[in-house]
């Protein structure tokens, strides 16, 4: 299995950066052309996302992208690392008091309306988004 391991400030210039990757990473790994638009819409709404709970909660680490290339599926996870809901980051509000609550939804909405296999956790870091989509490893001619 190939990986691809992104991480870019939390600077919403650098999301498109992450679909460009994205897409090109997807295309290598055979994920047909047909939803190409659609993985580059997902991935930009979950690292725009994980940028924006990072300005919310003051933190100045990077939001980490992770693409994986299986032999039947092409998976993409983005973190990020804003505290779980009710926890407080270091110095900053409370999450559910920022007002982020109706964009984090509103995101999220978009991003199940793109895609199929979608899984939405946390991780000791925080949020987690996994994203998977059909691909056929390229045949060698």
């Amino acid at each position: 299995m190939a990986t691809v391991e992104l991480r870019f400030s939390a600077s919403p210039e650098h999301v498109r950066t992450a679909r460009l990757v994205a897409a090109a990473v997807a295309r290598r790994a055979g994920v047909d052309e047909s939803v190409l638009d659609e993985l580059r819409l997902a991935v930009g709404e979950a690292c725009s996302r994980a940028v924006g709970l990072h300005a919310v909660h003051g933190l100045t680490t990077p939001v980490r992208v992770t693409l994986s290339e299986g032999e039947t599926a092409f998976s993409i996870e983005v973190g990020d690392d804003a505290p779980l809901p009710g926890a407080a980051a270091p110095g900053g509000p409370a999450a559910g008091q920022s007002g982020e609550g109706e964009a984090d939804e509103l995101g999220l909405a978009v991003i199940r309306g793109l895609v199929d296999d979608l899984e939405v956790t946390s991780d000791a870091r925080g949020g987690l988004i996994r994203m998977s989509w059909p691909a056929k490893p390229p045949t060698l001619t």
